[in-house]
């Protein structure tokens, strides 16, 4: 069987992408590790490693074009993969691109000798007192390949502390960062193609134990210098931009991540175009949808708690506002801090921002607020598939 567009990767970022996609007819196939998974729920997937270059070689074959549903498949792989098929794929972003994302020192290279804003970075090597002459404290030390929401980053404020945490870099493939005093932190999503390239707005992001918790409208404009960073890295496709405000009012490129990402989630319910379709569009080699015209949203995400509550009670609750809509995403398994959905409350253009939040954190905590068992383990919340409900979507790789 042939498909339109295949996804590596199969969570909830490749589900709304495939739904993006089977609203205008086209067939998908997902390529995961786990045999139940958002997409596969909702589309043929396929099971397999994604660091496996034969397994990726058959979503090569089998799709007429490819794009990432994360950044953390191994570049290499999908090198390997493409030696398999015999020629380049058509996936978007290309392998090159994605190598030097998955790298953050690379990637914050690339950006400094673009001359984008963007804090300073070097390798952490040998006892550390390079990155110490060269940086001085405090300093962020992030872990080179595959960190994300806090994983792989760690702070230190003085000499003492960079020697505390050294069990845990003095193996190699870590960095140091200058730390940056930020008034707050930001984020856009950036799209380029053959049909032209562009934003969608600048967002103001809230992080909570450094997981993004809210996104509203900022106020802010961060498309130039967010253009600027895909552009650095020679990007082609959909990109989440996340940056840093000073008290200055400049912006610094925090971090690129080559795909729909969280911040952009509020697009789902703002009357234009959503970041998802817009993925499926570039990825098609289709022409683009300008992002006018839109409502002012704020995304409140939903993260998994221990023990089990209803979802139908839970969603009905923080329906009671009519400008709420709910986005769940399905999973298999809730654990406490992951990503299980999200809220958007849509606003009105005269609406105060700050009103728009109040009313996104009220759904969530009235979603939140039903009565919770003491079985963490089941939880009618994933909706999990019997397994002759699944088989037939599962394609063998």
């Amino acid at each position: 069987m042939s498909y339109d567009l295949g996804f590596l990767g199969g969570g909830q970022l490749a589900r709304m992408s495939i739904q993006a996609a089977q609203r205008m007819g086209l067939k998908c196939l997902s390529l995961d590790p786990g045999g139940n998974t958002p997409a596969s729920q909702i589309a043929d997937a396929a099971i397999g490693s994604l660091d496996d270059p034969e397994a990726i070689a058959q979503v090569f074959r089998k799709c007429a074009k490819v794009t990432l549903e994360n950044e953390f498949i191994p570049a290499q792989a999908i090198r390997d993969a493409q030696d398999l098929v015999g020629s380049p794929s058509p996936l978007v972003p290309g392998a090159e691109v994605l190598a030097t994302i998955q790298d953050k020192l690379l990637q914050r290279h690339a950006l400094l000798q673009a001359g984008v804003p963007s804090p300073k970075a070097v390798p952490l090597e040998g006892d550390g007192e390079g990155a110490a002459a060269k940086l001085g404290f405090p300093m962020v030390l992030k872990a080179r390949f595959g960190g994300y929401d806090g994983k792989g980053t760690r702070y230190a404020k003085t000499e003492a502390d960079l020697g505390a945490l050294k069990p845990e870099w003095q193996s190699g493939g870590w960095l140091a960062e200058e730390f940056v005093p930020f008034r707050r932190e930001l984020a856009a999503m950036v799209y380029l193609s053959e049909w032209g390239a562009g934003c969608f707005p600048t967002m103001e992001t809230v992080q909570t134990n450094h997981v993004c918790d809210l996104v509203y409208p900022s106020g802010a404009d961060g498309s130039a210098i967010a253009l600027a960073a895909v552009e650095a890295i020679g990007g082609y496709g959909l990109f989440g931009v996340e940056m840093f405000e000073l008290d200055s009012g400049d912006i610094l490129v925090n971090e690129i991540a080559p795909r729909p990402h969280n911040t952009g989630h509020y697009t789902l319910d703002w009357g234009a175009v959503s970041q998802f379709e817009q993925h499926v569009r570039i990825a098609m080699g289709f022409p683009l949808a300008k992002p006018e015209s839109y409502l002012p949203v704020c995304m409140a995400n939903l993260l998994g708690r221990t023990g089990e509550f209803n979802l139908v009670e839970a969603t009905k609750a923080a329906l009671s506002d009519g400008a709420t809509r709910v986005h769940w995403y399905a999973k298999a398994e809730m654990r406490p801090g992951r990503k299980m959905g999200h809220i958007n409350v849509v606003g009105h253009p005269a609406q105060p921002t700050m009103e728009l939040v109040d009313r996104a954190v009220k759904a969530r905590n009235r979603f939140l607020a039903q009565p919770t068992s003491a079985s963490p383990r089941s939880n009618p919340l994933s909706r999990r598939l019997p397994p002759e409900a699944e088989s037939g979507r599962i394609r063998t790789i």
